[in-house]
């Protein structure tokens, strides 16, 4: 299936994506976390079709200091984006901070046909930050960690699928993105961002990995207690980055999307 790349102004900022023709039963929107962009859902792309865009303060969209970085800024960001496609029902593919996306879920449950969480940031009670995080949210320690990051503290830390492409995306604006929206979420804000997840009624597929450094299986568990429709939920022996582990996960995700 042929990727094309677009880029429009979208709530007045410039946002690239990534768009395939629709092969499921509903247009998929895929939602990137960090330190990535849309790049990382080309497989699913060209199995399932839809549209991945970089957030605002990744990859080639835009990274303008006065953006709101946080969980709700990227929720009406989103909405912005699904009305300037016309979409009036979708489904939605979201992994790490995709998780943003689940603001927009909450608010508008009519609209989303099914949902897929890949290892997807926890909305959820009883999260505490991984060791990386902590000291992205902790003033001046979280800056000096950007200014000294190295591709070689790239390839060391992350898949060998991602971490080139990743750093090269990793400017100044990025880094800001990322600090802002880390240091938006303490625990209690992730718990409150998802206390309406119960009104998320579609049929949802959560498929968790177990050896994530980042976030532990239990949340995937979570997830599908917290959810209110029917849902299926995998355990799988893989990293964070699921499906590198796992290629058959693609397909899955194909195939649950219709």
């Amino acid at each position: 299936m042929e990727l094309a790349e677009r880029s429009e102004e979208v709530a007045g900022l410039h946002l690239h994506w990534l768009e395939a023709p629709a092969a499921a039963a509903a247009p998929v929107l895929y939602v990137h976390g960090v330190p990535v962009a849309s790049w990382q859902w080309q497989e699913f792309l060209a199995r399932s079709g839809g549209v991945a865009p970089d957030l605002p303060g990744f990859g080639q969209s835009a990274k303008p200091g006065g953006f709101d970085y946080s969980i709700a800024g990227y929720g009406r960001f989103l909405e912005s984006f699904v009305a300037e496609l016309g979409l009036e029902r979708f489904s939605l593919v979201l992994h790490d901070w995709g998780g943003v996306a689940l603001e927009l879920a909450q608010r508008l449950p009519e609209r989303i046909e099914r949902l897929v969480l890949l290892a997807t940031v926890p909305l959820l009670p009883g999260y505490r930050w991984h060791r990386l995080a902590r000291g992205w949210r902790t003033p001046l320690l979280g800056e000096l960690m950007m200014g000294f990051s190295t591709r070689f503290g790239f390839r060391r830390t992350l898949p060998a699928e991602i971490a080139d492409r990743s750093y090269d995306d990793f400017d100044h604006g990025t880094q800001r993105a990322i600090l802002k929206l880390y240091r938006s979420a303490s625990s209690e804000a992730l718990e409150l961002a998802g206390e309406r997840l119960s009104a998320v009624r579609c049929p949802a597929l959560v498929l968790w990995p177990t050896r994530d450094p980042y976030i532990g299986p239990e949340f995937g568990a979570a997830y599908a207690d917290a959810l209110g429709g029917e849902v299926q939920l995998e355990l799988l022996d893989a990293g964070h980055w699921t499906w590198l582990d796992r290629p058959e996960i693609v397909q899955r995700t194909a195939d649950f999307l219709g």
